[in-house]
């Protein structure tokens, strides 16, 4: 049996696709001074017995891994293709350098997507030096080992674009998620920890909206939760907080959690 250390998840990032504040933006959050209210692309780093993975990299990863004092993964798990959630796969170089190649685990289709995007990783001929190399786990929905851990996918829906949540002993973190199967739910009972996007008030086409994620909290019942994907339409952290059930949290950048 793996004498599993406490998970230790820290909030790389917790906005929306444009992250807070949005360009241009007059909004109030905004505006707001509170860091809270500041958000990058959504990422989680996800650290055990002295392994460090990290699920998505989009636009701010660089970043991220500067805060945060990253240095050294064991690999990237990916949710999905869309660009704020791959954007930074270039910035895994450092680590390369350091490491060597550097595992990744996705969906075949967003494998494609990646290699297509990102051609001079990939390649295999005439590759340009400077270019990092990667090692391609091809994840279907059944568990898979990261580490000395076994990951458990949850298959769902963006809108019509399938993505994966990811299971993590007694921790899931699920993202960009509208609609996920009784079957898939059925992974998510006796979790110390859940995590899910939470993108505003109002209805949104292919994300929860702050209802459906609590329903959704309600069905699986954790021990806690923390929302995240959050648009400036959700409103001010400390307002919002101020009105979750005593069980439910708004992540913000940064926050670290231990499970």
């Amino acid at each position: 049996m793996i004498n599993l250390k406490p998970l230790k998840i820290t909030f790389l990032g917790t906005g929306t696709s444009q992250g807070i504040p949005v360009i241009g933006s007059d909004h109030p959050v905004c505006l707001s001074e509170n860091s809270k209210d500041k958000r990058l692309r959504v990422s989680v780093l996800v650290e055990w017995n002295n392994y460090t993975f990290v699920v998505d990299c989009g636009p701010d990863f660089r970043q991220q891994m500067l805060t945060s004092k990253v240095s050294k993964i064991d690999g990237i798990l990916f949710t999905h293709e869309h660009a704020d959630h791959t954007m930074g796969l270039d910035d895994i170089r450092p680590f390369f350098f350091r490491q060597g190649d550097i595992p990744l685990f996705a969906h075949q289709r967003v494998f494609k997507a990646l290699e297509q995007r990102f051609d001079y990783i990939f390649t295999t001929e005439n590759k340009y030096p400077g270019a990092p190399n990667v090692i391609k786990n091809v994840v279907k929905n059944e568990a898979f080992l990261v580490g000395d851990l076994n990951v458990i996918p949850i298959d769902g829906l963006h809108h019509k674009l399938q993505v994966f949540g990811y299971r993590f002993d007694k921790f899931a973190y699920l993202t960009d998620m509208k609609t996920i199967a009784e079957q898939e739910v059925e992974k998510l009972y006796d979790l110390e920890v859940l995590v899910i996007n939470a993108l505003r008030i109002e209805p949104h086409v292919s994300h929860f909206n702050l209802e459906e994620a609590l329903e959704f909290i309600k069905t699986v019942k954790p021990k806690r939760a923390y929302l995240t994907h959050i648009s400036p339409y959700l409103g001010f952290h400390d307002d919002v907080e101020q009105n979750l059930p005593e069980n439910v949290f708004l992540a913000y950048d940064n926050l670290q959690i231990t499970i």
